[in-house]
């Protein structure tokens, strides 16, 4: 409950101080650049995240591939029989 509530205020107090994110009318001196299409949209934040996240997977398997010694279970220890 105690968890909900600082969530919930938290994301109230960010909602109410940052009001020139939504702001419908330009300052002066402000000056936007080009405005990108849908497709560079998606690329951006949906294609290159994904994209990023893959190759770092693959570069920590390979790594734990390599540090591993060879008949070793990730997590476990060969009984001692001596």
């Amino acid at each position: 409950m105690r968890a909900g509530a600082v969530t919930a205020f938290t994301a109230l107090t960010l909602l109410l101080t940052s009001p020139s994110a939504l702001a419908l009318y330009r300052d002066d001196g402000d000056d936007p650049g080009p405005g990108i299409s849908p497709v560079e949209t998606i690329g951006l934040f949906v294609v290159l995240p994904i994209v990023l996240f893959l190759v770092i997977a693959g570069l920590v398997a390979v790594a734990d591939k390599s540090s591993r010694k060879s008949g070793q279970i990730a997590g476990r220890q060969e009984p001692n029989l001596g």
